[in-house]
């Protein structure tokens, strides 16, 4: 069976980024009030098929919907109480980790299928008033729910996961709580899931596909976020196939926006974009996203490679085409990779000693990068300076050694870029 990103398992609280181990640095007093509890609220927002008994939403499949729904859950922290958790955020190898919990769904609202019933009138082809004012209609209920979100803690900031393939929904939620927790809990957490989780020797492909077709609707839901005055900063953190899903919409996003006159970065919020071992076309990548300069809509974008990742190695071999998350130095043009860095804000971000089984899932099991994921999001430092301690190869590709930055460890009294 083809294997590409297995996260069908229940998910357990990762191991603590080193960040953390001596005791310091977790956000404990940032925390808003309101979500220092062991059940916090994790938000979702998919285009999977739903799951039914006796009329009520249970779970989503990995069926395809045309309808976007929103809803809610709680994550359980497998802890006492509040000081309990945070006292097994600063725990190494061997401590006590906590299980993680998915409760109930509750889906909030249901969009109406796209595409919208449209007609053809004087040469235009327009979707019909009475669709398009329903469909608004559901926006609002999803804008009015992140607005009293927005409004109960506090958190102005926005932080959006989107798994890869072979991805089980819940699964997409616990690994969501992890980052989110590590963080420092200062943001809206929302899950994109899209039907991803296709079994047998053709599942990868499945897959793809139902990445291709969630495109639309992840920039929907990218540009309702957007419109929501009460939201500051958009950060997304992307794994896998999942950033072929997100980049594209991005794409398309810049695209309108630019075509509107408008800044693309002013106009759909976005802060920090991170593609963990991304599964895309080196040369898609380069024709795609560099040539409309999508980079323009970020403060920065971090790419964590692994020329070791298995995965990645069986889906080059699989297209026939080297992916940009297994990426060498090889694999650019002689002055690339400082023209990304100093213009496009791109910084390639080379994993080591990330093997077997850990090998493309790295990115919420190792706690080297999970430390520099957190850090990347709280403090808004780019790589090599003191707040983000990477060490720079002869080829322009930052360093992340198993220990980082455990021998740099910085002092976060306060986060920055609040």
């Amino acid at each position: 069976m083809l294997v590409l990103a297995g996260c069908s398992a229940a998910i357990e609280l990762s191991q603590p980024p080193n960040l953390y181990l001596d005791g310091r640095n977790y956000p404990e007093q940032l925390v808003p009030i309101a979500l220092r509890v062991v059940d916090p609220p994790i938000f979702f927002m998919t285009d999977r098929e739903p799951v039914y008994e006796n009329g009520v939403v249970t779970d989503y499949g990995t069926g395809r919907s045309n309808a976007m729904a929103f809803g809610a859950t709680e994550v359980r922290f497998g802890a006492v109480d509040w000081p309990d958790l945070v006292a097994r955020t600063h725990l190494g190898q061997g401590g006590r980790i906590s299980r993680l919990e998915v409760q109930e769904l509750r889906e909030i609202v249901r969009f109406p299928d796209i595409p919208l019933e449209a007609e053809r009138k004087d040469g235009r082809f327009e979707v019909l008033r009475t669709a398009q004012a329903d469909y608004d209609r559901h926006a609002k209920t999803f804008q009015d729910a992140i607005r009293e979100e927005v409004r109960r803690t506090g958190n102005g900031r926005i932080l959006i996961f989107v798994h890869g393939v072979r991805n089980e929904f819940d699964a997409s939620l616990q690994t969501l709580a992890n980052i989110w927790h590590f963080t420092g809990r200062r943001s809206v957490p929302i899950v994109f899931s899209w039907p991803a989780g296709n079994n047998g020797v053709l599942g990868y492909f499945r897959d793809r596909e139902s990445g291709d077709f969630s495109v639309y609707h992840a920039k929907e839901f990218l540009r309702l976020l957007a419109e929501i005055p009460e939201v500051e900063d958009i950060d997304i953190v992307t794994h896998s196939r999942g950033t072929s899903v997100m980049t594209q919409a991005l794409r398309e996003l810049v695209i309108h926006h630019r075509a509107k006159g408008r800044a693309p970065k002013a106009a759909m919020k976005t802060g920090t974009l991170i593609l963990a071992a991304p599964d895309l076309d080196t040369g898609i990548v380069r024709q795609r996203l560099l040539s409309e300069r999508v980079s323009e809509a970020f403060e920065q974008i971090n790419i964590y490679v692994n020329p070791d990742d298995v995965a990645l190695r069986l889906s080059s071999i699989l297209t026939n085409a080297p992916r940009i998350g297994a990426a060498t130095d090889k694999d650019f043009e002689e002055g690339e990779l400082r023209y990304l860095r100093k213009q496009a804000l791109i910084h390639f971000i080379r994993v080591e000693k990330s093997i077997g089984s850990d090998s493309h899932s790295y990115f919420r099991a190792n706690p080297a990068v999970l430390s520099d994921i957190v850090l990347a999001l709280r403090t808004r430092a780019f790589p090599g300076g003191e707040l983000r301690p990477l060490e720079e190869d002869p080829d322009l590709i930052w360093r992340l050694h198993p220990d980082y930055p455990l021998d740099r460890l910085p002092d976060l009294k306060v986060d920055v870029g609040r």
